[in-house]
């Protein structure tokens, strides 16, 4: 059976694919599981200046499998989704997520856990919580208010309409986009700008850097968990009707 997360170092540079691309890399307790194994083995990893993830095939990620939320999810611990993003966005090394095609609801949460979102042209993202009666429970409600502002995150997540990747570009949810043909090679070119300085000041920075943006991100991320609405009354028929489809 194929890794769900693959890893492939170039150097000082990782590779983190989300390998399901049969299934649009939707996102599983058993993908994380990978994911957050990886994320534990780079912390403490010296030889890895960058960590790139992406996703294989079409796009980054259609998001959280519907099927698994229906059928319901069985976790380490409560939390447990939140802590993996959050031991990800506290490497102490640049982060970037390389986004094409799908970046919907909770593929948008693991992306804004790096410290970079890039784009392909071909780059879709949503948030599409509302659209299935859920509520955030992996950092939505903190990271992108922060990354946009809160008024424009209140339209991504009240609307659950899709913006392409100019749209994210022009209000500040990814930081470049790239052509889809070169993409790979104009990721090579962000990392290599990344890595031709201190691996020192970047670790720092990042220290810095959190210490100081709005309020304290982990008491926002617990506050989401422990005040979280759950799921919404219509939560199964909503997703009943689109897996009909």
């Amino acid at each position: 059976m194929a890794n769900l997360v693959t890893r492939q170092d170039e150097g000082a540079l990782c590779w983190l694919t989300l390998n399901r691309p049969d299934k649009l890399n939707a996102l599983t307790v058993s993908m994380f599981k990978e994911l957050r194994h990886h994320v534990i083995d780079l912390k403490t990893d010296d030889s890895i200046e960058c960590v790139i993830l992406r996703g294989a095939g079409k796009c980054f990620s259609a998001g959280h499998d519907l099927g698994d939320i229906a059928e319901g999810e069985h976790v380490p611990s409560p939390g447990w989704h939140s802590e993996t993003l959050r031991l990800m966005e506290k490497l102490p090394k640049p982060v970037i997520a390389a986004v094409h095609g799908h970046c919907y609801t909770g593929a948008l949460e693991v992306a804004l856990a790096a410290d970079f979102i890039l784009a392909a042209q071909s780059a879709k993202f949503a948030d599409t919580h509302a659209k299935w009666a859920l509520t955030p429970i992996w950092g939505m409600s903190q990271r992108l208010p922060r990354r946009v502002g809160i008024a424009t995150a209140k339209r991504l997540m009240f609307t659950a309409e899709t913006i392409d990747a100019e749209a994210a570009l022009d209000m500040g949810l990814c930081e470049a986009v790239f052509a889809d043909e070169s993409f790979e090679a104009d990721l090579r070119g962000f990392a290599a700008q990344i890595m031709a300085n201190s691996p020192f000041s970047h670790a720092a920075n990042k220290r810095l850097l959190e210490a100081t943006d709005a309020g304290p991100m982990d008491a926002g991320l617990q506050w989401e968990i422990t005040e979280n609405e759950g799921v919404g009354p219509d939560m199964q028929a909503r997703i009943g009707a689109f897996m009909k489809k």
